[in-house]
């Protein structure tokens, strides 16, 4: 997990505007990503914040490990297209970088940049025709802890969740809540509700669901996940969102860097990853249905409804893939 800054010094930078200081930084996006996207474009704040931050791991935050974290992207279209890129880390993980993860672009082409709904880092552009190639490269601070687990965490019940947190419960483009809640009331109902619950539909999707590049299709959705019985990483996501959605658990799709740190590598090449966060004792936790177990270092790029809100790249347009790498692993000096 990310350690960007201690709490305290996290809210001396976020203010509510009406003077009061709001301890859930979450609800409080906006003022994240105006920080974020201030000290990016400002190489004098930038540095000053970065101080600050050094301050704080001296004064005893739990930085332990370095992450090099990174893409190398080349697309190719036939005609300029407009697009939107969506391959930041979110506002609130940038004061853990070790510099901005800006996008390189080449050839450089005018861009402008906003904060979604959903509180992510996205880049406007007119996409040249031929060859665009996008990277960037940095550093991030992890507390080199694995995910944490609170195996007593509360389901909130849904008249005292934030309002915010409602369209999480209900059905979207890959999660047909609808048509699974009779399916995850009869194979979950039993369970106490909150994180038992939640890590039962999580081992349910895990040993249901067989991994392979093979039976990926952009269709895809949870309830052919479910039939099928295989998929690729967004699958299993997709399905087991859909089961905690209808158990009245708030429920959002993740995606991001994770690297094979501290485990045994995966065969292939690097690619990004997608999770999802359960919303439990008024707070988001990550959980995992592909690998089901807690792990070291994932850097958070975006957050949605499901896979169709945080697509890395959108072309208005056809474009081909000419290259993809992607770069994640633990920095040892």
């Amino acid at each position: 997990m990310i350690s960007p800054l201690p709490h305290a010094f996290k809210l001396q930078l976020v203010h509510n505007r009406k003077g009061k200081q709001d301890r859930d930084t979450e609800s409080h996006i906006s003022e994240v990503a105006y920080v974020a996207l201030k000290y990016q474009a400002d190489t004098i704040e930038f540095k000053r914040f970065k101080n600050m931050q050094e301050r704080a791991v001296r004064a005893g935050s739990m930085v332990a490990m370095r992450i090099q974290i990174g893409y190398d992207i080349v697309i190719r279209q036939n005609q300029p297209n407009p697009t939107v890129l969506m391959l930041h880390t979110r506002p609130d993980i940038a004061l853990a970088l070790i510099k901005p993860d800006d996008i390189n672009l080449d050839p450089e082409v005018a861009t402008a940049e906003y904060v979604d709904v959903f509180g992510n880092r996205c880049v406007r552009l007119m996409a040249p025709a031929g060859l665009l190639r996008l990277s960037t490269l940095t550093e991030v601070e992890d507390n080199g802890q694995p995910d944490p687990v609170y195996p007593n965490a509360r389901q909130l019940p849904i008249e005292e969740l934030p309002a915010e947190c409602l369209q999480f419960l209900l059905p979207s483009r890959y999660c047909e809540v609808d048509l699974l809640t009779g399916f995850a009331w009869e194979r979950f109902g039993h369970t106490p509700p909150g994180w038992e619950r939640a890590q039962a539909i999580s081992d349910f999707v895990h040993r249901h669901v067989t991994f392979g590049y093979a039976y990926a299709r952009p269709t895809k959705t949870a309830v052919d996940v479910l039939n099928e019985g295989n998929g690729v990483c967004r699958d299993y996501q997709h399905l087991a969102i859909t089961l905690t959605r209808a158990l009245g658990i708030p429920t959002r799709y993740a995606t991001g860097y994770l690297g094979d740190i501290r485990v045994t590598p995966v065969p292939g090449e690097m690619d990004f990853s997608a999770w999802y966060q359960v919303y439990l004792n008024g707070q988001w936790h990550d959980f995992d249905a592909r690998f089901n177990t807690p792990r070291i270092g994932r850097t958070l790029q975006a957050v949605g409804r499901d896979a169709a809100d945080v697509a890395l790249i959108t072309t208005f347009g056809a474009h081909t893939l000419e290259k993809f790498k992607v770069i994640c692993h633990e920095i040892v000096d």
